[in-house]
This record gives C-alpha cells, structure tokens and sequence, in this order.
C-alpha cells in the first residue's frame, strides 16, 4: 500500500508540474514530465513531446497564454503503468474574425504513465473535451 500511495503521489505531481510549468514557460522543467518517447495528442497538435514542447514554445514567444487548471483526479496502477486522468478547464483569450474571444474548454486529461529508471513518466497525453465556449472579451474599464 506504501509503494501505491507513494506513485500515486508522484504520478499527481507529474500532471501538477506539467500544467505549471507549461502554463510558466518553463521548458526545461516542463521537458522533464515526459519520457524521451512521449507522446501529445491535442486539437491543435499530434506527435512527439520533444516536438510539442518546441511548438508551445514558439507559440508562448509569440504572445499566445494558455492557462490550464486541474480538478478532480484519479490513477489506475498495474505494476510499471499507470493510466491517470485529471478533470481540466483550458483557458485562452484569442482574436476570432476580428474580436477577441475567451476560449473555454471543460473536459479531462488522459495520460498513460510508465515508471522507467525509478521516475515516472508520462508516455502518452491525451485531451477529452467535454464542451467548448466561446465568450467575447469585454474590456475592463480600468
């Protein structure tokens, strides 16, 4: 049971520094929730973690903020895998047809763990949307 709570934790800690550290900007820590075999699936994106860490990359020099925030979570084990997934809201404020909308998806994050040389590691991420709203973005009158 030590051994369970324990990964359990770790695997917890995996999802809560990818969203910080994505969130953040900071690549060099956000690169080491992967494996070197990673794997992103996203609406806007599929391939290689290495790949998708460039991507977000170029994307966040550029001006573009996504925040993610995590909710509920839950975490399967069967001996070296793990299958987590985590409650998500996704939120970004981006110009559509010349009005700046805010974007918020509501769904949950499914990601296939695996424990190699002591850590775990995420070897797969993938994204379920539950629902996708637009709002326009009202300027504050500050």
């Amino acid at each position: 049971m030590r051994e369970s709570l324990s990964d359990r934790l770790e695997i917890r800690e995996t999802v809560e520094n990818w969203v910080l550290w994505r969130d953040a900007g900071d690549w060099t820590r956000f690169a080491t929730v992967w494996h070197a075999d990673g794997w992103m699936t996203a609406t806007w994106f599929q391939g290689p973690a290495t790949r998708f860490i460039e991507v977000s990359r170029e994307g966040f020099d550029r001006g573009v903020n996504i925040l993610h925030s995590l909710g509920g979570w839950t975490c399967d084990l069967a001996g070296t895998r793990a299958i987590s997934q985590v409650k998500m809201n996704i939120l970004q404020r981006a110009p559509l047809d010349g009005v700046m909308v805010d974007v918020v998806c509501v769904g949950r994050f499914y990601d296939f763990f695996e424990r190699r040389d002591g850590r775990w590691g995420r070897l797969r991420n993938r994204r379920i949307k539950n629902r996708t709203r637009l709002n326009p973005s009202i300027p504050s009158a500050n």
